[in-house]
């Protein structure tokens, strides 16, 4: 029962900061379920792929509410999100593969190095560009678009995030408006999922260490603890997301990523001193 508690609260989380930051809220769910998985006694050597790959899972879910709370005021943009998504799912399916020869330590320590960076970049952006500024700027071909889509679907699948951490600025970088960068983001959260998902329950099926329930690297009790609540919060953070100003959004952004690393980075630091 306090197991199915936590797997509601990291739902109600997780859906708030999907919707607010368009993240997919696996920066969330990734460290929580690491500490409920190491409580479970799974083994070190699978726990954290598989609070990536539910993470995943639980993202699709997240990311089809998140999504359609942003499409009713119009701020998701179709066009951006189907020039970037078949490289979403190439690149998400290989973040799979590639997360599958890593160890769980430098899983963790590697995406807290990568949020630190990204929570800098936002937080600079935020002071560099007023409101007025985004939305005015050049959108990049197609083909670039795609790759780029490639590059955030292969490292959003390795960490079990939606991709907010690298759409999110990237499409600011283009000057898009915040609101809608983070709408689409929502929008591309969604591909990241099914293709990342699926790579790490392929990559993990018939795992000797895998507990019960789990479908590769899936683990389908949390994943149900997780959406129970995620797709009732999402439209929360939604809503929230179109009342901020832009500025807050970032700055909050920033900070959010600069927590979860920082404890992923400490956790780990022994990587980096051995």
């Amino acid at each position: 029962m306090e197991t199915l508690l936590v797997y509601l609260l990291v739902g109600a989380a997780a859906g708030t900061i999907a919707g607010l930051f368009g993240v997919g809220g696996g920066l969330v769910i990734v460290p929580a379920l690491v500490l409920v998985f190491t409580a479970m006694g799974i083994s070190p050597d699978i726990l954290t792929h598989m609070a990536v790959g539910t993470s995943l899972a639980t993202i699709i879910i997240t990311s089809i509410s998140s999504v359609r709370a942003h499409n009713k005021k119009g701020a998701v943009d179709w066009r951006l999100f189907w020039m970037m998504t078949p490289g979403i799912l190439l690149g998400s399916w290989f973040g799979g593969v590639t997360a599958e020869w890593l160890p769980g330590a430098w899983l963790q320590l590697l995406i807290g190095i990568f949020a630190i960076i990204i929570a800098v970049r936002m937080w600079l952006s935020g002071l560099r560009h007023n409101e007025a500024a985004e939305g005015v700027g050049h959108i990049p071909a197609a083909p670039i678009m795609t790759l780029s889509g490639a590059g955030i679907g292969w490292a959003s699948a390795i960490f079990g995030i939606g991709g907010g951490s690298l759409t999110v600025p990237f499409l600011s970088r283009c000057r898009v408006q915040m609101q809608r960068a983070v709408a689409t983001s929502s929008a591309c959260g969604l591909p990241i999922a099914l293709a990342g998902a699926l790579s790490f329950a392929v990559q993990g099926w018939g795992n000797i260490l895998l507990p019960g329930w789990s479908s590769g690297y899936i683990y389908w009790p949390a994943f149900l603890g997780i959406v129970a609540t995620s797709t009732i919060f999402a439209r929360l953070g939604a809503n929230l997301a179109h009342r901020l100003p832009a500025k807050w959004l970032k700055h909050g952004f920033a900070v959010l990523l600069c927590i979860i690393g920082g404890r992923f980075i400490w956790l780990n630091s022994n990587l980096l001193v051995s």
